[in-house]
């Protein structure tokens, strides 16, 4: 088995030490400013990637990220447990009792702020996929994944706003909730597909028994495994040291559906986002024990995500100011009035209406997560990354201050 040596160990430590000191110093300047942390870490990448540091101290870059290649696959291993533990918790909170009690109003707002993003995104990305950087060798494999890039709701992040503004157990704020809880499982479902179907994603069992295995996981866990973990749970909880048993008991099942997706042909992140979501709808998994996970994960394993994508990516070269226009334009007015059109149809008030349309533009983690995975497989080019990125960050940081103007609206 081959091993780091004496100048990779070093430069290995170097790299994990520096992420997580510079997206520490961020989160906590994204939080004066009453941003989500993960805008912080996006930012403290750049700065540590190929964008600042590389172009103002490139030896310096070299050096921590360059100089060692065995270092950065090890570096890579981390990146990949990061991502799947995030989609972990992200299925944590999904909380399917939500789901239910809002019914319809809360699937016409879900199925229709996915529905319009996924044809307009669609539409645009086939038909000028050069422009925008989808690719043409699988063009319609990724011009469908555009659309759903666009689609995706951050749950996280619109969750932490709702709290902010006092709304989290409103009726508005229950339907947004519930809103973005089935987009986010309707599209990892969606993208799991969609990453099968491409060129890129050929490893597995093929096409039609990856997707059937994939449905058929989803509705195991979600029933016969949800049920598992509730008979399971107490008898951890009692004979087990607390916290310690359930934590890695959960990371252990964790790495299990992980693998178990990756080797039917789906990413590894549906896995544990599935199983995220039957663990954290358990009436046996405490609040308590949730917060530890989220502890745990948000502020060790996360920021090393984060980071890691302004590592891969240069914002300066980069950059094109037309796709980055035309991602920020088709992705929030088409997620906006899909979400609006849908909470009309379902006869919500129009100011309530509105109020969803916002909140379920909100961007964060997970569509990120999303393009970068794309990027990896090759469905798009490193500029329509960047404009799935800067959407991102300008989504969250403009939803707060726009659902308080919405709700004084005089409608």
């Amino acid at each position: 088995m081959e091993t780091l040596d004496h100048k990779e160990v070093i430069n290995l430590l170097l790299q994990l030490a520096s992420i997580l000191i510079l997206a520490r110093v961020f989160a906590e300047l994204a939080r004066k400013f009453k941003q989500p942390a993960v805008v912080g870490e996006i930012f403290a990448g750049i700065i540590l990637g190929p964008t600042i540091l590389g172009n103002f101290f490139p030896g310096a870059h070299e050096y921590l990220f360059g100089a060692h290649e065995m270092t950065n696959i090890a570096f890579d291993g981390f990146v990949q447990i990061s991502v799947v533990l995030l989609l972990f918790i992200a299925g944590l909170e999904v909380e399917l009792h939500i789901v239910w009690s809002q019914g319809k109003k809360a699937l016409y707002i879900a199925v229709a702020s996915m529905v319009l993003p996924i044809i307009a995104g669609f539409v645009v990305a086939y038909a000028f996929p050069e422009f925008l950087g989808v690719n043409i060798n699988d063009r319609i494999v990724a011009s469908t994944f555009f659309g759903l890039a666009i689609s995706i709701t951050g749950l996280a992040i619109v969750a932490r706003i709702l709290m902010d503004l006092n709304l989290f157990k409103t009726s508005s704020g229950l339907l947004i909730i519930a809103g973005a809880m089935i987009v986010d499982v309707l599209g990892w479902l969606i993208f799991s597909v969609i990453l099968s179907l491409s060129e890129s994603g050929s490893e597995g069992l093929g096409v039609w028994p990856t997707i059937g295995l994939t449905l058929l996981f989803t509705l195991v866990m979600l029933t016969v495994g949800k049920g598992l973990i509730n008979k399971v749970l107490p008898w951890i909880n009692k004979k087990l040291a607390w916290p310690g048993g359930l934590l890695s008991l959960s990371l252990a099942l964790c790495f299990l559906a992980a693998s178990f997706t990756e080797f039917i042909g789906i990413h590894a992140i549906f896995g544990a986002f599935i199983i995220g979501v039957a663990l954290g709808d358990s009436e046996y998994l405490t609040e308590k024990a949730k917060e530890i996970l989220h502890q745990f994960i948000n502020n060790i394993f996360a920021p090393i995500f984060f980071v890691s994508i302004g590592l891969k990516v240069n914002f300066i070269s980069g950059f094109d100011p037309g796709i980055v226009g035309v991602v920020i334009v088709v992705g929030l007015l088409t997620k906006y009035y899909g979400a609006y059109f849908g909470g009309r149809l379902a006869g919500i008030p129009r100011k309530e209406s509105i109020v969803a349309g916002i909140g379920m533009s909100t961007r964060g983690s997970m569509d990120i997560v999303l393009g970068l995975i794309a990027l990896e497989n090759g469905l798009v080019t490193e500029p329509l990354f960047i404009g799935l990125v800067i959407l991102a960050i300008i989504a969250s940081m403009s939803a707060g201050p726009l659902i308080g103007w919405a709700r004084n609206l005089k409608v």
